[in-house]
């Protein structure tokens, strides 16, 4: 299968950087993949999991909140806002993310803040089944 250059990008360090030969990328519409000579998008991400196919044999799988992806003829580069690998994540501490999140709901007064509290509370929701499956 044909390759192309990924980046995975956070605020604290350089995740990812290779030939893949695909890519599936949590976007603000949708899930979607990318694999060489993908058409130029630009999209916002939201919370999910990123699974990145080095090989057929070898895929990887990140969990990314927001931030933006980026395909251009040069490949994919995903500027995520907070990225790690999902053998890193803590059950336990999601679980209290969560938990606070449902209360960070349960006390919001205002429109604006119990859409935000939402938005952060399906994400989570999101992530925990997404490390279920």
């Amino acid at each position: 299968m044909a390759t192309f250059h990924f980046e995975l990008v956070s605020p604290e360090k350089l995740l990812f950087s290779g030939e893949v030969e695909a890519v599936v990328v949590p976007g603000i519409e949708g899930q979607f993949t990318v694999m060489k000579d993908h058409a130029p998008v630009m999209t916002v991400l939201k919370a999910g999991i990123i699974e990145v196919q080095e090989t057929t044999t070898k895929t990887n799988k990140l969990f990314v909140r927001g931030g933006f992806a980026d395909v251009a003829a040069g490949g994919l580069t995903l500027l995520a806002e907070q990225a790690m690998p999902l053998e890193q994540f803590d059950a336990a501490q999601l679980a209290q993310e969560i938990k606070n999140a449902e209360e960070d709901l349960a006390d919001a007064r205002t429109e604006e803040a119990i859409k935000a509290a939402a938005e952060k509370l399906d994400q989570l929701r999101e992530l925990k089944s997404a490390i279920a499956a």
